[in-house]
């Protein structure tokens, strides 16, 4: 096993290249965007072109002196080293002793990835024909519900990134003409929390005789996943009989035995590896399974080659133009030297609409870490605080907070063709126009800001000039999409996924480990035997029961408040009859 540690181990902030940076902070403090950006050398050296994307990072509050700092911190820390270790099939993963190979789910057939001496393209490719044969019987009617009528609803049950990427993904392709085409007459939805109303939500409106189950759990152990799946194996076979399980669910999981303790035939259940974690799992059966009974396997095999394209491209390029390196460098930079501990994801198109909550798991359950590799505390707070909503939503939300309260760098995303045009006679410019207007004159109003002398020459009185200063200096960076189709959601991801890769591997953090969600799981374990005994038995919490008083107490108010504390017999309640009872 290969620990992932800078050339010189130690602490990041040891390295000669992190001093110079922090000595650096004092030139750029001097600088402002609206000067920067006069300056067209400079621009030039910072609008990156790369497989059809297009990078401007002249916004950021960065010379070519600060790249070649942030590139010799990456030298130092051995970037290069850890992104080969991470393709090579290493375990980096050291807290778990497992391989990083999210890669490898997206891997051309003639490709090959390497782990424990041993080629896994072919197996990642032998679950890909799976799911492709799969969908395409339900998808032309060959398999059939237990009444044989055609499945054309599909309910993914799944929590984490079992659920957020695959969203993600759902909702960007909606309304794309090709998608839209394919996914004609099916519906897809998704089902996470373990809340009732979620649940209720899910199944609203479907009929059962035309409803695949898909349930996503590695261990078919997960809590709320598993009671959710439970709770809609009900639904079913009340209406369908016991039966209609083998034909109405199907698995997502590696826990054949599991599987089939549950009811689902074992040869219906898809797998993946411990080499892939749950928030990069989208491009595997996590995602794919899903996706294709939706869209189609074709489709969603233009999605794992827009993915693997920029795995190429992040693989290969150097870091001058790497643009998933060069996102993860400015990103860190304003983290860890210019102190701004969040960031704004603001696509500026309404199918991207989930991408800030997957990034928000993907970033802050990947680098949200206290210490580095090896256990060492850390000097310094890792990670960001991710947020985000499409423009021009979020102009009329938190805008104002990042124009004149705090600095929070922002990441604006457009599209050049919108996936629907809208032109009307007589406008001036049409839907879509109106959109990149707002994205290019946002990023613009972050940078130049407006001066006191600006209003006065607008004539505007003496006592609102206070309120109607504009600092300007706030850094972003934008990036332009061709369009938003299949491939370009997967170039989009993967872009995503290697940037919070490289802070990590800088940070020397393990960006794939999740230790931090496992405390809360345990304590509400503790919960769940008190709350069954105390819904059992009509009884009260004790402070005996192991909780503080706080705890005892606010769990005592929760039982008073319910319309019935002790537990039915007999019969299952479904979420829309709990709903009505307040249970």
């Amino acid at each position: 096993m290969i620990h992932s540690t800078n050339k010189k181990g130690g602490l990041v902030t040891e390295l000669p290249a992190w001093q110079a940076l922090k000595e650096h902070v004092n030139e750029i403090e001097k600088t402002h965007l609206r000067d920067l950006l006069h300056d067209e050398a400079r621009c030039m050296g910072l609008i990156k072109e790369c497989e059809g994307i297009y990078g401007d990072f002249t916004r950021q509050r960065v010379t070519q002196k600060t790249l070649e700092l942030l590139f010799e911190l990456a030298e130092q820390s051995n970037l290069r080293g850890k992104i080969n270790a991470m393709f090579n099939g290493e375990h980096i993963n050291s807290t778990e002793d497992r391989a990083v190979l999210h890669i490898a789910t997206r891997a051309h057939r003639n490709q090959k990835i390497f782990v424990d001496g041993k080629d896994v393209v072919p197996d990642v490719w032998e679950v890909l024909d799976k799911i492709k044969a799969f969908s395409d019987k339900v998808r032309n009617g060959e398999w059939l519900g237990v009444t044989g009528k055609p499945l054309k609803n599909v309910v993914a049950i799944g929590i984490g990134g079992s659920f957020l990427g695959p969203l993600f993904v759902h909702t960007a392709l909606r309304t794309e003409p090709v998608a839209m085409r394919c996914s004609r007459d099916r519906s897809l939805r998704f089902l996470a929390n373990v809340d009732p109303i979620d649940v209720a939500r899910a199944l609203d409106g479907l009929d059962p005789e035309e409803t695949l189950v898909v349930v996503v759990s590695k261990t078919f152990t997960t809590a709320e996943t598993m009671l959710n799946a439970r709770t809609v194996r009900s639904w079913l076979t009340s209406r369908l009989g016991p039966e209609s399980v083998a034909k109405h669910m199907v698995a997502v999981s590696t826990n054949l035995k599991l599987v089939k303790e549950f009811g689902i035939d074992p040869e219906n259940a898809f797998g993946f590896w411990d080499w892939v974690g749950g928030r990069y799992s989208v491009c595997s059966a996590v995602g794919l399974l899903p996706l294709s009974l939706q869209y189609g396997f074709d489709l969603m095999q233009e999605f794992l080659a827009g993915a693997n394209n920029i795995d190429e491209h992040f693989k290969n390029q150097p870091y001058q133009d790497n643009l998933p390196v060069l996102m993860g460098l400015t990103s860190l930079w304003n983290v860890s030297f210019l102190g701004h501990g969040a960031k704004a994801i603001l696509p500026y198109c309404q199918a991207l609409s989930k991408l800030a909550p997957h990034i928000q798991q993907v970033d802050m359950e990947s680098n949200g870490k206290g210490v580095d590799i090896n256990g060492v505390r850390l000097p310094f707070e890792t990670g960001e605080i991710d947020f985000g909503e499409p423009g021009t939503n979020g102009q009329h939300s938190f805008y104002q907070l990042i124009h004149q309260g705090r600095v929070v760098p922002c990441e604006f995303i457009g599209i050049v063709r919108s996936q629907q045009s809208v032109y009307l006679k007589g406008e001036v410019v049409s839907n879509h126009d109106e959109l990149m207007c707002n994205f290019f004159a946002q990023a613009d109003a972050l940078a130049y800001g407006k001066t006191p002398e600006q209003l006065r020459s607008d004539n505007v009185p003496d006592y609102l000039i206070p309120h109607r200063v504009f600092t300007g200096n706030r850094p972003s960076m934008s990036i332009m999409l061709p369009s938003c189709t299949a491939y370009t959601v997967g170039q989009l991801l993967a872009i995503y996924e290697h940037r919070i890769a490289v802070q990590g591997f800088i940070w020397n953090i393990n960006s794939f480990d999740q230790w931090g969600v496992e405390l809360g799981k345990v304590l509400a374990s503790k919960v769940r035997t008190v709350m069954n005994s105390a819904r059992t038995r009509d009884r009260k919490i004790l402070p005996q029961d192991g909780f503080n008083y706080s705890t005892t107490r606010m769990i005592n108010k929760y039982l008073e408040g319910k319309t019935q504390v002790l537990y039915p017999e007999g019969h299952d309640s479904f979420p829309i009859d709990m709903l009505r009872s307040g249970n």
